[in-house]
């Protein structure tokens, strides 16, 4: 269950460094898929707290 919120954090961070990418090493903007994949990263983050909540309940 934890792979899914790191492989989304991971695809985030990629696409935030392909807008830098684009920007440095182009004179185009990046596309909107990129700022689209780049919200994957807070979302697995969130994900990842929640995970984190959820599996670490103690059970009475």
């Amino acid at each position: 269950m934890l792979y899914v919120p790191m492989g989304l954090f991971a695809i985030g961070l990629l696409a935030v460094f392909a807008i830098f990418g684009v920007g440095l090493l182009t004179d185009s903007k990046p596309g909107v898929w990129l700022y689209l994949l780049a919200m994957c990263a807070p979302l697995g983050f969130l994900l990842s707290i929640v995970y984190a909540l959820w599996s670490g309940r103690r059970a009475r």
